[in-house]
């Protein structure tokens, strides 16, 4: 309402449907969002830079049109959000049978009504505040109406879920190998990761799907996990403010396919609706063959708009597909990164060193072992593999003799080896590329002491 407005007027506050998609029952999944056609649009972009959009011949917005644009949107929607806010409508008409001190106590704690952590309330002048408004604002390409419903939409539900609490839920154990954080990417986002291959377990799979109250009480764990997730960013300049997901699909039973495309088909719409602009991408890895005549995790429940966030890398392709958003320090292993569990011998901070493998050659590197008394410690991973892999060290004394550490006809893993120093020399990585393409070595070393005790055995 416009202050010129009469005001002895009746305000209107928006009226919401009423199938808004609440986690009780299963037959009650259905998400309002999901019957509203939305046109299909470009990507506004992972972030707003002036510097990402210049002027183009066709008429599109200049940075400063654009930039004025972005402002505008976002001065209109802080302006709906706060008179939403005080007007006591954000979360839809209250209840006529309240009494008047109940309506004071609702509208006291609505202007308190925060999500993830920030306050929505404009005025409170909360740093991160812009930002979250600004999630909703791309996500419905900066049309302030279409951003303020699916802010609205999104409140109702976690109002009608108990989603700011789900945290202090204990939902179980049991799921805790198939989804799970680890780490960050270059970018400093978190990085989570879904591994279907747990479910080839029966025993886990009838307990996960076997029963509607199962499979509810799965979907709720997912947002958990999604929770965590948020609890790990920063909304404010310069800060990350979305997460990477990589799903596993390696060795996932195709019996289990049926269930999990629903699950995940809800918990995508879920993640789509209530948390725009969070999943920066969706990495689809090690699918099996029939996956990509099904598609069933990917096209059948994606728009036009969120294709854009999925990333689907072939098995031959998974390594360096995530290379390209995740540090090799920073990957598992499993995935040929040099991240391993409970590491006492490297941490992220770490740094690795790239080393480029031509076609049909054979390359080294050197680590120098300058310091006797001490043990030399070496990652070493091969995007690709199918090389050939040899290590040795030869002392500097032209005297003693080469001792080979290893040698492997055909490498097929990240591999780690250590080494008592005792006079001077270098570690020699020798590695043989028999293919025509280039490959990509990464590796890392670091000297540990010799723990005294040792030299006393």
């Amino acid at each position: 309402m416009n202050d010129t407005d009469d005001e002895s007027e009746v305000r209107k506050a928006p009226i919401i449907a009423k199938d808004v998609f609440f986690i009780k029952d299963e037959r009650t999944l259905k998400d309002p969002v999901l019957a509203d056609k939305e046109k299909p649009h470009d990507d506004p972009g992972s972030e707003i830079n002036d510097h990402e959009f210049a002027a183009k011949p066709d008429g599109n917005p200049c940075p400063a049109e654009f930039k004025l644009k972005t402002k505008k949107a976002l001065l209109e929607f802080r302006c709906k959000v706060e008179d939403s806010i005080r007007g006591n409508y954000l979360l839809g008409e209250l209840d006529q049978k309240l009494s008047p001190g109940e309506k004071a106590l609702a509208a006291e704690e609505l202007r308190e009504i925060s999500l993830w952590g920030i306050p929505l309330l404009p005025s409170k002048a909360h740093e991160g505040a812009d930002w979250v408004l600004l999630k909703f604002l791309k996500a419905k390409d900066f049309c302030v109406s279409d951003a303020f419903e699916m802010l609205q939409k999104t409140m109702i539900w976690r109002k009608e879920n108990n989603i700011d609490i789900i945290l202090e839920e204990d939902l179980g154990s049991e799921y805790g190998n198939s989804m799970y954080i680890n780490g960050r990417d270059r970018e400093g986002r978190p990085v989570c990761y879904l591994v279907y291959g747990v479910f080839k377990n029966k025993e886990l799979y009838k307990k996960t799907f076997g029963t509607e109250k199962e499979r509810i009480k799965y979907l709720r764990w997912r947002i958990q996990v999604m929770e965590k997730s948020i609890k790990k960013l920063n909304f404010g300049e310069g800060g990350v403010d979305s997460v990477i997901q990589i799903t596993d699909l390696n060795d996932t039973p195709k019996h289990v396919m049926k269930e999990l495309n629903s699950v995940s088909k809800k918990t995508w719409t879920l993640f789509q609706n209530y948390y725009p602009e969070t999943i920066y991408r969706e990495i689809i890895v090690n699918a099996p063959f029939w996956f990509y005549t099904s598609q069933l995790l990917f096209s059948r429940f994606t728009t036009h708009k969120s294709e854009k966030e999925f990333l689907l890398a072939r098995p031959l392709k998974a390594t360096k597909t995530l290379l390209k958003f995740i540090a090799p320090e920073h990957l598992p292993v499993e995935y040929g990164g040099l991240k391993r569990q409970n590491d006492q011998d490297f941490s992220p901070v770490d740094k690795t060193l790239e080393h480029k493998i031509i076609g049909n050659r054979i390359s080294t590197i050197e680590i120098p072992a300058k310091e006797p008394g001490v043990t030399l410690i070496w990652d070493v991973t091969v995007v690709g593999w199918e090389v050939s892999y040899k290590e040795e060290f030869i002392p500097e004394d032209e005297g003693s003799y080469n001792i080979l550490l290893q040698n492997q006809k055909r490498m097929g893993d990240s591999i780690r080896n250590s080494f008592y120093i005792n006079e001077p020399g270098k570690i020699v990585i020798t590695v043989g590329n028999g293919t025509f393409k280039k490959k990509n070595m990464f590796y890392r070393s670091k000297a540990a002491a010799v723990p005294m005790f040792i030299f006393l055995k």
